[in-house]
């Protein structure tokens, strides 16, 4: 079966690579590029063999009509009145998006579960759920998880777009962790924690309310969670390479046999944030739409950690280039 999909926003930086990843994932699809100005698709149209169409977030249903059906809108691009949400939706389209943060998605999450008519993939996660899914994989061979401290390191050259610059005054706000059990909204500036890279310089980092948050507190019940980041020289830069968008995941707890355990992944992606959060869209794309062999989610509200396998989700990753280690960290805190 063939699918049409409709990446709004699409020939932004995040957006440009969510329509490269998919065309080379060598799917049957058909790709339509929708955005207020037109003309700046034409290239990226043609690399991709995609269709162009104007489409305003303020008249979305509009943008949507002139495409004709689509069978999923992603949305790469601001929308903090949910309106491409809704006409999306309203179009009778699945939906992915991936701005929202702990503090804003639950008018989206109302919005979907009310007009939702085929799934309506909320990943406002870090990189567009892959926080999400390394830290799952890491906590298998946990019997119990106390701790999970998750800092991005944002490399100032490692370029961004609009969506994302527009979306930086939401980094900076009071941030949702997780501290001894309990729902704790924090102030930035005084919880800076400073990240030990083992031989890499250290990093200074501050906490960020993002969804991987409240997601992981649900699949490990740890104690504590935090998510942090900050700005530095990244693994790719230091290699003398191109910046890269590098996310440690640090896990403490105990095995089977009740001894403590601490492990440290790293996730790097040698051609940055952008890649890497495009290539999180595409994996919720394909399971969304069933084109990793499995059926379709059910209609509704849906988060990549409940119907996507965080292992199928990291060798997705490998296969663009990602790279992803762990190792052993000491057992307790310095």
């Amino acid at each position: 079966m063939k699918h049409r999909v409709l990446v709004a926003g699409g020939y932004g930086l995040v957006g440009g690579w969510i329509v490269r990843h998919l065309r080379a994932a060598s799917h049957d699809i058909d790709l339509v590029i929708g955005g207020r100005r037109p003309d700046n698709a034409t290239a990226l149209a043609k690399e991709c063999d995609a269709d162009v169409v104007q489409l305003d977030s303020d008249d979305a249903a509009t943008g949507l009509a002139a495409a004709g059906p689509v069978d999923l809108v992603i949305a790469a691009l601001q929308d903090p009145d949910d309106k491409v949400l809704r006409a999306s939706l309203r179009a009778g389209a699945a939906y992915i998006g991936i701005v929202r943060k702990a503090d804003t998605v639950g008018r989206t999450a109302m919005a979907a579960a009310g007009l939702a008519r085929r799934p309506a993939l909320i990943m406002g996660h870090w990189q567009a759920g892959v926080t999400t899914f390394a830290a799952l994989v890491a906590a298998r061979p946990f019997a119990h998880v106390d701790q999970i401290a998750l800092a991005a390191l944002f490399d100032t050259a490692d370029p961004i777009g609009p969506m994302t610059s527009s979306d930086s005054s939401a980094f900076f706000t009071r941030a949702l962790t997780r501290r001894g059990g309990h729902w704790a909204e924090i102030e930035q500036s005084e919880n800076v924690r400073t990240v030990d890279r083992g031989g890499p310089p250290a990093f200074a980092a501050q906490p960020m309310g993002v969804l991987d948050v409240p997601a992981l507190v649900t699949a490990t019940d740890a104690a504590d969670i935090r998510f942090d980041i900050g700005m530095g020289d990244s693994l790719g830069t230091l290699a003398g390479s191109a910046p890269s968008h590098d996310i440690y995941i640090d896990l403490r707890g105990s095995d089977h046999d009740g001894t403590s355990m601490a492990r440290r992944t790293v996730v790097s992606d040698p051609r940055g944030q952008a890649h890497l959060t495009a290539l999180g869209v595409l994996i919720g794309a394909e399971r969304v739409l069933g084109l990793d062999g499995a059926a379709p989610p059910r209609a509704g509200v849906v988060f990549p950690e409940a119907v996507i396998d965080p292992a199928h989700a990291l060798d997705r990753l490998r296969m663009f280039g990602v790279a992803i280690t762990t190792s052993s960290l000491p057992a307790t805190n310095a």
